[in-house]
This record gives structure tokens, C-alpha cells and sequence, in this order.
């Protein structure tokens, strides 16, 4: 039996990897507790497990008395030199507790709680150890089942969650598939599950290319960013260190060999391998791909872009409920606003005419406004002085007189648009009074 204790305390240390000093004070401090349940929560207990012979030792400590009083506290002077001739009234004695068995099966039940209590914090703190380093990799497992839409996943040593709300829609898993997914997260001391999985995390998109494309491990292409509508369309944009190296076929692979095999990974996921660059028209122009861009309006300043494609281009350009055109503007991190041809050239006949119509701009100048940006008059009501003298042949007085006759111009328009509204409004509510007064006859 005390070889067992033993035996039982070196196996759970080697299968669960506790350290076994912790499992050691986790028994002693269980046997404590049960012990101070059996035989008295005022007696001071003390418990050490002896490795040698593989056994718990319990001993007591009392006060030597002359009359004992309370004898979980105290011990005779009579009884304490049966153990010890030479103590005296007041010395504390300590002595082993040789009934250890008699503790009862309340108590028995409370050492194991404590224990396996113990063991779980252990564990936890093992589990935490062994994978806080490892967040951000991409890990297998073996889907073990599924609890209130949430899927646990085995992973050999420990389960992980994969969360319904990082699953791929459209997909159905079974237990004991075998899954892939990005640890994103690890939770320390956490009373629930500890590792959280994703399969809809960008980083799972970026990790997934890395291992297909030796390039990418290498630094010779680099991945600037992915965005993906998980499960339906993704882009991700690439770049390459070597001028000889093409980034876009390094991740497409041998007739599409890589990024397929990404693609197969994803449930049909279809991938848009963009190339980056640094300028901003040409960068959304690949985003866009396979639409075709006619031209690119960049405000910097604001960070928005305005494209223009030819009309039989514009669906593509969109995509299905906007998913293109939203994908790429979540690439680039700016603003898109797409226009075909048709519409665009009409909203800037509009703007140039605007322009024509403000004193004091002639064609000459209505043109210069417009090649430098300023493509309607409200734009010019608006200016800044330093952009209107920046422009040939406009002095910061004629610039002042310019924004000012703007200004009058976009008032008395709005003025007017206002006054048809109002008597757009009387007239229908006019005809509605006479269609009551019509049915009341």
C-alpha cells in the first residue's frame, strides 16, 4: 500500500507533466484538510510525506497542561512524558497520529476534491506554459464534439474550443474529423476552456500561404495584408524583395498547385492574390482585378478614391452585394467609390458647367480650375486661398473674389432649389385638398 501511494504519485507526474512537489503539497494539504474534518478543525496539524518509505505521516501538536480542558489543544503532563521524559507545564509537543485510517469516507471524499482541484490548477498552468508561446500558429486536431454550437477540438496533450462565431459558414464537421485552425488565443488560469481556435481570422489566411510558399518563409515575398468574407471571397497582397521573383506566381504555385491547396483548405474560399505597390491608383486598380479601371481619382487627404470603369465593367467592379469593391477597399484601408463612365462624365459635365456659371470664370479659367482639381463650383466656394494662387495668373485678390462669387453662386442655387421644393409641396397638397373637397361632393 505505501509503495502504491508512491507508485500512483510518480505515473500522474510523468502522464500529466505536474511537477511532483506540487502534487506532494497538493496530498499533504488534502490529508490536512481532512484530517482537521475527522478529528477537530481547532487541532494544529501538520502533514509531510515521507518519499523514502512512500508514506503520508500526520502528527499533532498540543500544549502540555496539568488539567487538560480541550483535547484537541492540549495534552497532559502525564501523557506528554510517555512521549517525551523531559518536557515541562507550557512546552508544545509534537506527536504522530497513528489512527490516520479511521478518517472516514466524508473525509476521504474531501482529500480526493482538494487533489484533483490541485491537479487541474496544475495542469492549467501546464497547458498555459507549454502553448502562451505558440499563439498565432496554426495547430491540428481532432474534433471531439460539440457543445451549444461551439466544437471542441483534441489536440492530444489538451482540448481546445473552437467558437461558433470563428467556424466557417456553410460548413458541417463531424466528430472525430480532423480539423486545422489558428490558436488565437491563450487564456491563462481560465476556468473554461484555456485555447480558442479560429478558422475565420485573417491570420489564418496568412499563416495557411506561409506554410505552402517557400518564398514567403524565406522573406523573399511578404504578404502586406489579407481580408476575407470567411468562407465566400478573400484578397490578399503581396509583394516581392527580388526584382526577379514574382510575387503573385510564387503564391499561385505550379499550375495553381499552392494556392489550391489553400483554397481546399477554406471549403472553396476563392482567393484574389493582389499585387501591392505603394501607389495608391495602381494599388486599387490590381485590388479591383479582374474588373478593368478607366482612372483613378486619389484624395490623399482624405484618404478616398475615386475609380471610374467602363460601363460593362461596373458589376464586376462592385461584385456580388458589393463584395469586390468592399474587399478592396478593406485592402488598401481607404474609402472607394466606384462610377462607370457614363455616370462619371455626367457628374463632371455637371461640375465644369457649375464652374462656367460663376462671375468672373471664363472657359480659360474654368479649365485651369479643373485640371488642378477644383471640378464644380461648390469645390471652388470651399477652396483654400493657397490652392486657388497656386494656380497661374489667380492673385490672392482675384482668389478672394473668385471663393466669394462661388459662394454667392452655390447660395443662390440652394436658394432656388429650395423655393421648387416649398412649391413642389404647396402644389401637392393643394391637389390633395381639392381631390378631398372633389370626393366630399
Amino acid at each position: 500500500m505505501l509503495s502504491e501511494l508512491k507508485r500512483i504519485i510518480d505515473q500522474i507526474s510523468r502522464d500529466k507533466g505536474i511537477n511532483r512537489e506540487l502534487l506532494i503539497e497538493a496530498l499533504e494539504d488534502a490529508v490536512a484538510s481532512a484530517a482537521r474534518k475527522k478529528f477537530g478543525q481547532r487541532r494544529e496539524i501538520e502533514v509531510r510525506y515521507n518519499d523514502d518509505m512512500g508514506e503520508i505521516e500526520v502528527f499533532q501538536f498540543r500544549n502540555v497542561v496539568e488539567t487538560v480542558e480541550d483535547e484537541q489543544t492540549e495534552i497532559s503532563l502525564a501523557e506528554a512524558r510517555k512521549l517525551d521524559p523531559e518536557v515541562e507545564i507550557d512546552d508544545e509537543i509534537g506527536s504522530k497520529m497513528e489512527n490516520i485510517s479511521e478518517l472516514g469516507r466524508i473525509a476521504a471524499q474531501s482529500a480526493k476534491q482538494v487533489i484533483i482541484q490541485k491537479m487541474k490548477d496544475a495542469e492549467a498552468d501546464v497547458i498555459y506554459e507549454m502553448y502562451k508561446d505558440r499563439k498565432g500558429e496554426v495547430i491540428n486536431g481532432i474534433i471531439q464534439r460539440f457543445e451549444r454550437g461551439n466544437i471542441i477540438v483534441n489536440l492530444g496533450r489538451t482540448d481546445a474550443i473552437l467558437p461558433a462565431s470563428e467556424q466557417m459558414p456553410r460548413r458541417s464537421y463531424r466528430q472525430g474529423d480532423r480539423i486545422r485552425a489558428l490558436l488565437l488565443d491563450v487564456r491563462s488560469g481560465s476556468r473554461e476552456s484555456q485555447l480558442v481556435l479560429s478558422r475565420t481570422n485573417n491570420q489564418f489566411l496568412i499563416k495557411l500561404f506561409t506554410m505552402e510558399v517557400p518564398e514567403i518563409q524565406e522573406g523573399v515575398v511578404r504578404i502586406i495584408n489579407a481580408v476575407r468574407e470567411p468562407g465566400f471571397r478573400a484578397k490578399i497582397a503581396v509583394t516581392s524583395t527580388e526584382s526577379d521573383v514574382d510575387p503573385v506566381g510564387a503564391c499561385v504555385g505550379m499550375k495553381g498547385s499552392r494556392v489550391q491547396n489553400v483554397v481546399q483548405e477554406l471549403q472553396g474560399e476563392k482567393i484574389d492574390i493582389v499585387p501591392w505597390s505603394p501607389d495608391p491608383a495602381k494599388y486599387v486598380s490590381n485590388a479591383l482585378a479582374p474588373a478593368q479601371v478607366s482612372l483613378v481619382a486619389v484624395d490623399e487627404e482624405n484618404k478616398t478614391l475615386q475609380v471610374i470603369v467602363p460601363d460593362d465593367q461596373l458589376s464586376l467592379a462592385i461584385g456580388r452585394q458589393g463584395q469586390n469593391v468592399r474587399l478592396a477597399s478593406r485592402l488598401l484601408s481607404w474609402r472607394i467609390d466606384v462610377f462607370s463612365e457614363t455616370k462619371y462624365a455626367k457628374l463632371m459635365e455637371e461640375g465644369y458647367n457649375s464652374l462656367t456659371q460663376v462671375e468672373g470664370v471664363d472657359e480659360r479659367l474654368a479649365d485651369a480650375l479643373y485640371e488642378s482639381g477644383i471640378t464644380s463650383a461648390e469645390e471652388l466656394a470651399g477652396a483654400a486661398q493657397e490652392e486657388l494662387t497656386a494656380i497661374e495668373g489667380i492673385s490672392e485678390e482675384s482668389a478672394a473674389e473668385l471663393e466669394a462669387a462661388a459662394q454667392k453662386y452655390v447660395a443662390d442655387k440652394q436658394a432656388e432649389q429650395e423655393a421648387a421644393d416649398a412649391e413642389a409641396g404647396g402644389n401637392t397638397a393643394a391637389g390633395a385638398a381639392t381631390g378631398e373637397e372633389t370626393g366630399g361632393e
